[in-house]
């Protein structure tokens, strides 16, 4: 965990990069999760995406930026150890229920894609982009610092495919 006077040495460490100075979160990492929305848009057209759906794996934080080309990635992967528990713990919640609808949504998608059903196909594609993009504009709130995440009605509803 981290103290209130190692934040504010790490708040000064992050300024003028592209790390949040208010969480010490990038909103980079996220762009793991827009490919797969990406991939996942081009299923209903392209069924055979599945393939590289299913293929797409969960990734830490840490390991995103381990693997990236971004400029400040060293800096991104020690400051994540010093993000406080009220901005993280949210943060990985949210980047679970996100795991999590890859997951399912890998799973159902390539079951209709078997049955053959186009229109569900694309109307299940649909909902789990939406819902994806939901979970995604509250993680890149919370890199930006807001407090507001989803109510668990919310959350039961986007997970809900």
């Amino acid at each position: 965990m981290t103290d209130e006077a190692d934040f504010a040495a790490w708040q000064k460490k992050v300024e003028g990069t592209n790390i949040s100075s208010t969480t010490l979160l990038a909103t980079d990492y996220l762009n793991h999760f827009n490919e797969i929305v990406m991939l996942l848009e081009m299923v209903p057209d392209m069924p055979d995406m599945i393939e590289d759906c299913k293929e797409w794996a969960p990734k830490s934080y840490q390991d995103h930026f381990r693997d990236s080309a971004f400029s400040d990635r060293e800096l991104a992967i020690e400051a994540y150890d010093h993000v406080p528990s009220r901005f993280r713990d949210p943060f990985e919640e949210t980047i679970n229920h996100l795991n999590t609808i890859v997951g399912h949504a890998n799973t159902q998608l390539d079951a209709i894609i078997a049955d053959g059903n186009e229109e569900l196909l694309r109307e299940t594609a649909n909902a789990v982009t939406k819902s994806l993009q939901r979970f995604m504009d509250v993680a890149s709130g919370i890199i930006h610092g807001s407090a507001k995440t989803m109510s668990q009605d919310e959350i039961d509803a986007a997970l809900d495919l």
